[in-house]
């Protein structure tokens, strides 16, 4: 199933990642259950959130690690502080977030994390690693933030991205022109 639309990266449910067994040691932050809706999560105190975890030290981790470590160490790789960031918007009754595995820029060897969330007024793009403030991903440069997976929940997806597509369908249309 898709939960987004054309022209956007498109998210369709999978019953594993390449990434689950690294996983485990958060899936009880990704699968708890979300605070009480008392509201609406204010993009005020989203932006709180993560300007202080920007304000971070970054420190690379090869393994995940949990919010309470993250938290106690006061420093944390992307992985680090997505993870930290998806847990408070959780407990704070957002709903529709979304962990993102990726590419933070297309050419990067290494991949990324962030969050995603999903409101009534678009999908928020938020990346504790590099940005200070939320922004919508239909502003984002489309060479950026190319989602490969994602887990909300205990759900898993992997993403279908056209700027992926879009070169090959390119190169291939140019081969067959030319016969």
């Amino acid at each position: 199933m898709a939960v987004s639309c054309f022209a956007e990266t498109m998210f369709f449910a999978v019953d594993s990642t390449p990434y689950d067994g690294q996983m485990t040691r958060v899936s009880q932050v990704l699968n708890a259950g979300g605070g009480p809706r008392l509201g609406q999560t204010s993009l005020v105190a989203l932006n709180r959130w993560i300007s202080r975890l920007r304000a971070m030290p970054y420190r690379y981790s090869k393994r995940w690690k949990t919010p309470g470590e993250v938290k106690s160490a006061k420093v944390g790789d992307c992985k680090g502080k997505a993870v930290v960031l998806y847990e408070e918007l959780r407990a704070n009754g957002a709903r529709n977030v979304r962990l993102v595995i990726g590419k933070h820029r297309l050419e990067d060897l290494r991949t990324h994390a962030w969050v995603e969330w999903e409101t009534r007024q678009g999908t928020y793009l938020l990346d504790p690693t590099f940005n200070w403030t939320a922004a919508k991903t239909d502003q984002r440069d489309a060479s950026t933030y190319v989602p490969f997976y994602a887990y909300e929940g205990p759900h898993k997806y992997r993403a279908l991205n056209p700027t992926l597509i879009a070169p090959h369908y390119r190169l291939s249309n140019q081969v067959a022109s030319q016969e």
